[in-house]
């Protein structure tokens, strides 16, 4: 999902069903120089959902032992 958000970042949105936030990722990625951004946050963005993730998971686990 790394190399998706680096080489496509507005897939990775997508994939992830950030529908307007692809589009706008997508707006700044037709310009050559907006790509290194782009994906740079496409990248940061798909490690905060993982760490959202992680964190939900560690919750529940708590709340039940």
């Amino acid at each position: 999902m790394t190399l998706i958000a680096v080489l496509v970042p507005w897939l990775s949105f997508f994939l992830r069903r950030r529908i307007i936030t692809g589009f706008i990722c997508l707006l700044l990625q037709i310009t050559i120089l907006g790509w290194i951004p782009a994906a740079i946050w496409a990248v940061v963005s798909l490690q905060e959902s993982r760490e959202n993730r992680r964190n939900r998971k560690l919750i529940r686990a708590m709340r039940k032992g």
